[in-house]
């Protein structure tokens, strides 16, 4: 093949777009929207996220036919409207088995077909569940430019397919993926990334998914490296975007001259792992010069700030595309509540949500002057339905069967079920979507009250530790410039004001001892010996963890809520209830 040395270069789109699952028309309608896009910026490969047609993950949608059939016609729709271009999109195939794939398109054609070959079966992922794993590495060649397909975990694998079709003849890997967002795990893929891409001397373009599915958040940040390693192109976190970029396919071609390893034709692997196949395309460079690009600048953000907006995104697609419009909040006055409107307000529009005061004759007039400041301070509505009388007619009910005992808990706890009660009962009469507000260090040590506080719909800091909904909290006044938070709210004690004088450190260490603790328990399984020895107070681990093996049942009729941390309650720990194991 004859190189046009100055015209080697490949234009690139990377669709960064929000799909739902099961939502084949809206999500084809981003696809073509999308391809149209591309098809005027004369975008060469256009490529979109793991499994965009179907949306992604499906779960058990993919052991019903009609999903698959759905999926099959969706992508169809695509292949007929691609013409001018070439397109790599996810979906379901089906060739004796299903098979998590990624459509090859070129002018309105199928031009090949990649099976994913790693399938995560870890943390959030149930792939093994579902799919069979493929087992080519095709290479296609595409405006002249050898380009390998691969999808998400494959990429994350050293000596993986991308090596494979590396060694093969692949100048650009392209990976479509729906990794999910955790704090931390944008740094974390962008070093893979320059890993995978100096070991294998090629272009990575690596395309992510975006926007909230349940408990997951996808956050986008796609990016292109280059053969050195360096970001050269970068999608926006949190946010649907093109990102459209040249690809200088040369200098991967004068790299690799200058490498021992691909000068001798020695394989970077031993063996191939995976048989290797290339299909030709569109063999030509383009030969026509392409309108320059405006220059691109997008910033990586970092925390609080990414867990701010994950927390918005998750919210806002959580409520909008399981078909609500208003949500309602419990605003007690305290940071939890306060965040929780805050986040809800950003989301959807003040006008959009609605905090209930439910105040009872434990409640401070500072929580209740609190609650009314931040709700004007958010413009949203605020009712006030105070629960005394409603409290004193539960007592006079359960005077007998409570007589000759001492108040305590369940006292308190009825507070907390009428409470949720009275939520419930405007949620069925309105339709507006509960959210509750307990944080993950309440859900950790069942700090809460079962069909009371965590009575709702969706959990939106269920997987934030106490001491950083401060942080974050913070963040949010600082970037409005105002206390959309009072400040009193920030500086308060902690107290869930069941009878009087109550601050939560009657029941639990302070936040700032309890939390490091249930990060090391929880999220890294170290035993309580060893949290020990890490310097942290005998008595606090040992609550600590009793706390948390007792409260597994509390946790398992949880709302479900936005996964933030690297391992959440839920979907990523799965322990028994019934269980005699205590480690503490």
């Amino acid at each position: 093949m004859k190189r046009a040395v100055d015209m080697h270069r490949l234009r690139i789109g990377m669709a960064q777009i929000n799909a739902t699952v099961g939502d084949f028309k809206g999500n084809v309608g981003k696809i073509l929207e999308a391809i149209d896009r591309a098809r005027s910026l004369e975008v060469d490969l256009l490529t979109f996220p793991e499994l965009a047609i179907c949306g992604y993950p499906p779960e058990d949608l993919l052991l019903k036919p009609q999903f698959i059939r759905e999926n099959l016609n969706s992508l169809n729709q695509v292949i007929e409207h691609s013409s001018g271009l070439t397109v790599v999109v996810g979906f379901v195939d089906v060739s004796g088995d299903i098979f998590n794939a990624a459509a090859v398109i070129h002018d309105g054609k199928l031009a090949g077909v990649y099976h994913k070959i790693y399938l995560p079966n870890y943390g959030v992922f149930d792939e093994n569940r579902y799919f069979q794993s493929g087992k080519e590495c095709p290479i296609y060649v595409i405006n002249g430019v050898g380009v390998g397909v691969n999808i998400c975990e494959d990429i994350w694998y050293e000596a993986g397919p991308a090596t494979t079709q590396a060694y093969f003849g692949a100048e650009v890997i392209v990976n479509i993926s729906a990794s999910p967002y955790h704090l931390g795990k944008g740094d974390f893929r962008e070093r893979m990334l320059a890993t995978r891409a100096t070991d294998n001397v090629a272009i990575f373009a690596y395309n992510n998914l975006v926007g909230g599915q349940d408990e997951l958040v996808f956050d986008g940040n796609s990016m292109i490296v280059d053969e050195k390693g360096q970001v050269v192109a970068r999608g926006k976190q949190f946010e649907e975007e093109l990102i459209v970029a040249d690809l200088g396919v040369e200098a991967v071609f004068r790299v690799r001259l200058h490498d021992p390893r691909w000068r001798k034709g020695m394989p970077l692997l031993e063996t191939p792992r995976w048989q290797a196949t290339t299909a030709a395309i569109s063999e030509a460079p383009s030969a026509v010069p392409k309108p320059p690009l405006p220059k691109r600048q997008v910033e990586a953000r970092s925390f609080p700030e990414e867990v701010y907006d994950a927390l918005v995104l998750g919210t806002r697609d959580y409520v909008l595309k399981n078909g609500f419009t208003k949500v309602l909040i419990g605003l007690s006055g305290g940071i939890d509540s306060s965040l929780v409107a805050t986040i809800a307000a950003d989301a959807l529009g003040a006008s959009n949500v609605v905090g209930v005061s439910m105040p009872s004759q434990y409640s401070s007039p500072g929580s209740m002057a609190d609650a009314r400041l931040l709700a004007d301070n958010l413009g949203i509505t605020l009712l006030s339905i105070p629960i005394t009388p409603i409290y004193q007619a539960y007592l006079e009910t359960l005077k007998t069967p409570f007589k000759g005992t001492e108040p305590g808990v369940a006292e308190e706890n009825i507070q907390a079920r009428i409470r949720g009660n009275l939520l419930m009962a405007l949620s069925n009469k309105f339709g507006w979507l509960v959210l509750t507000t307990g944080n993950k260090s309440e859900m950790a040590t069942g700090y809460s009250t079962l069909y009371g506080d965590m009575a709702g719909g969706f959990a939106v800091i269920k997987d934030v530790p106490k001491t950083m909904v401060y942080e974050v909290a913070r963040y949010r006044n600082s970037k409005a410039g105002q206390e959309l938070i009072p400040a009193t709210v920030l500086e308060k004690v902690p107290s869930a004001e069941l009878r009087p004088n109550q601050k939560d450190t009657d029941s639990l260490p302070p936040y700032e001892l309890l939390d490091p603790v249930l990060k090391a328990y929880v999220e890294e399984d170290k035993s309580v010996e060893q949290i020990i020895e890490l310097g942290m107070e005998e008595q606090v681990v040992k609550q600590a963890a009793r706390l948390v093996d007792n409260s597994e049942y509390k946790r398992r009729q949880a709302s479900p809520g936005i996964k933030i941390t690297p391992r959440a309650f839920g979907r990523d720990r799965r322990l028994p209830i019934t269980n005699r194991f205590k480690g503490w």
